[in-house]
């Protein structure tokens, strides 16, 4: 089969482009049906229709691409762009949430160096930003549900995926969220349970930084999640009032000002333990709050929150040029909280 060229285009597919700008799916199902039109077909500038159904936010028309064998990391754009950086610049997260799923690659770079993040992020479209980085596909997570290699059980028992699935896709990292995520399943409130769902989290993080492509917000996130988890199953094992004692240590306030210190002293703990002190985005956590009396604004939680939903566009340029590392490594662990 001959490779489709750009701007080679059938009557019926100049038609389809037009129905998807119009925003018309009941035409464009009709379209799509026609011998002579091809769901990835391209236009001059290497657009597939899904790429202008993203960009225009036109969510039922994308579902019918993508049902149509629409091709999500099509790569043939003049500029490199990508079905999910165009969903990216739209704004729209159900859109994007929707390329992500499909199984839109998340590291790929236009002409410019820039991701779908970084693209999302540079015009201001931050909720997608959020949607990109807080994505983690049920896919990845059932890996976990079936034995691997010699192993007689699985690490994740199936129950937990849906779960644990949930607080991997939360965007609210408040250790309270979390723990009140845990209270509100029974299959996830046990300590045996708990324990499973954290090696699971750790292996996770693990695979993040050693994969060719190192993802060092995702495998943050894991990591925090690990340690919220390995709270939960030490307050289950040792205290009576169990995870109401944890939810109340969390919201209580010093007297003289109701600020959160046992919450703030958690979660700086929390990015202190992070396995690998080289990373570009443990410095940066680090020289963003170790010399925040605690207290004071920016808290651990909202710096955290920035850097792992990507809410401040400057975080991403950070990542892309990294402050060079004058500490040694084990500077970072001996920070003073």
């Amino acid at each position: 089969m001959s490779a489709i060229k750009k701007g080679d285009l059938s009557s019926s597919e100049k038609e389809l482009f037009e129905v998807i700008t119009a925003g018309n799916v009941q035409e464009a199902s009709r379209l799509l049906g026609c011998k002579d039109v091809r769901v990835n077909c391209l236009d001059e500038y290497g657009m597939t229709p899904l790429m202008h159904a993203a960009y225009k936010g036109k969510a039922d028309m994308c579902k019918l691409l993508l049902q149509h064998g629409a091709d999500v990391n099509c790569n043939e754009h003049e500029h490199g762009y990508t079905a999910l950086m165009f969903a990216g610049l739209s704004g729209n997260t159900e859109i994007t949430w929707m390329m992500l799923d499909a199984g839109a690659e998340t590291d790929v770079v236009n002409s410019v160096g820039r991701t779908a993040a970084q693209m999302a992020a540079f015009v201001g479209q931050h909720d997608c930003v959020t949607v990109i980085n807080n994505f983690f596909s049920r896919a990845r997570l059932d890996y976990y549900t079936k034995p691997q290699g010699l192993e007689k059980e699985p690490k994740l028992p199936s129950k937990l995926a849906g779960p644990l699935h949930k607080i991997i896709m939360s965007t609210n990292l408040n250790p309270v969220k979390m723990v009140l995520l845990v209270k509100e399943n029974p299959l996830l409130a046990e300590v045996e349970a708990l324990g499973k769902c954290r090696r699971v989290m750790e292996l996770i993080c693990e695979k993040c930084i050693k994969q060719q492509d190192m993802n060092e917000v995702l495998a943050m996130k894991m990591h925090y999640i690990s340690c919220v988890l390995g709270k939960c199953a030490s307050f289950l094992k040792d205290r009576e009032d169990k995870l109401e004692g944890l939810i109340k240590s969390l919201l209580k306030g010093r007297e003289s000002d109701g600020f959160p210190v046992y919450q703030e002293k958690f979660i700086r703990e929390c990015i202190r333990k992070f396995p690998y002190c080289d990373t570009t985005l443990l410095q940066q956590l680090v020289r963003s709050i170790a010399p925040v009396e605690i207290g004071n604004d920016p808290t651990a939680l909202s710096v955290l929150t920035q850097a792992i939903t990507g809410q401040v566009a400057s975080w991403m340029q950070s990542f892309a040029h990294p402050v060079e590392k004058k500490e040694p490594q084990k500077d970072v662990l001996s920070v003073k909280w």
